[in-house]
């Protein structure tokens, strides 16, 4: 069944387990609410921070939801860096093309000083320093994050002309105590390390996502208790099992999903009779 049937038959705004929710649907995670209001002070300063967490925890979202904010601030300039994979040269065309500066290929050391004169009038110019947002950093190669390094430092690293939010996996705190890299893991300040939820803790994500998405009553308590008890402690898990019991629940047109569908779903052996 579509997404706009089980909207319509459920009477919901948006599927709440699908990847593309709205702005306002985004969940503030335990401890990001704090993590975020220091990111907006220190954009007014510049240097790094980090979030890293294992997969699923919702390190992406948290970033969305940080990114939303932060392109409310007037005078702030935010980038969202599209390809972390990138080798050098394309790194810098695409720092070129977030803060509307035309670079040349063949002449990087150009693109270094143009990037750097376009930081140094936004400091000048506002009380901000541009901020760049990288998700799946910990593809960003050892090169390019030097690179990224050196070309935000300004005056013998007194002054910050860039607020970078490094956002990866487990891996990438690793990399930072490497020699190449140890220089730019001694800056990193704000972190945020994201741990797996408890069950109370995904039972009051569920709640708000379906209140957000204009049905508080679609799942029962019970359902709720069991889905949140069976997730792995995963976000992403969570969702993905949600995302399938709607689906299933609209096929049937039940009017409203219980645990008896879960068990039927995902325990299949439970829920047929036993044979003599």
């Amino acid at each position: 069944m579509n997404n706009i049937d089980i909207k319509s038959l459920y009477g919901l705004k948006y599927n709440p387990f699908l990847p593309n929710i709205p702005e306002e649907a985004l969940y503030t995670l335990p401890g990001s609410q704090t993590f975020e209001r220091r990111i907006r002070s220190m954009a007014q300063q510049g240097g790094f921070a980090l979030i890293t967490g294992e997969p699923g925890l919702g390190k992406s979202k948290t970033l969305h939801k940080m990114a939303c904010c932060l392109e409310k601030v007037p005078d702030l300039a935010v980038g969202v860096m599209q390809r972390p994979q990138s080798r050098l040269g394309d790194f810098y065309r695409e720092l070129g093309e977030l803060f509307n500066v035309a670079l040349s290929p063949a002449n990087r050391y150009g693109g270094f000083k143009a990037l750097r004169e376009r930081w140094i009038h936004h400091c000048q110019s506002t009380l901000f320093k541009p901020v760049l947002l990288i998700d799946e950093a910990q593809h960003v190669s050892d090169e390019c994050l030097t690179e990224l390094r050196i070309l935000q430092s300004h005056q013998f690293d007194s002054q910050n002309l860039l607020f970078t939010v490094l956002c990866g996996d487990n891996r990438l705190p690793e990399r930072f105590r490497s020699p190449e890299l140890l220089p730019l893991g001694s800056r990193i300040g704000p972190r945020l390390v994201l741990e797996p939820l408890t069950p109370d803790q995904l039972q009051d994500y569920l709640h708000f996502a379906l209140d957000q998405a204009g049905n508080s009553q679609l799942m029962t308590d019970a359902l709720i208790r069991t889905l949140a008890g069976h997730a792995a402690n995963n976000l992403r898990i969570l969702n993905q099992m949600a995302a399938e019991l709607l689906n299933a629940a609209a096929v049937k047109e039940l009017p409203k999903i219980d645990e008896v569908l879960f068990f039927q779903l995902f325990s299949p052996s439970r829920s047929r009779p036993k044979q003599n």
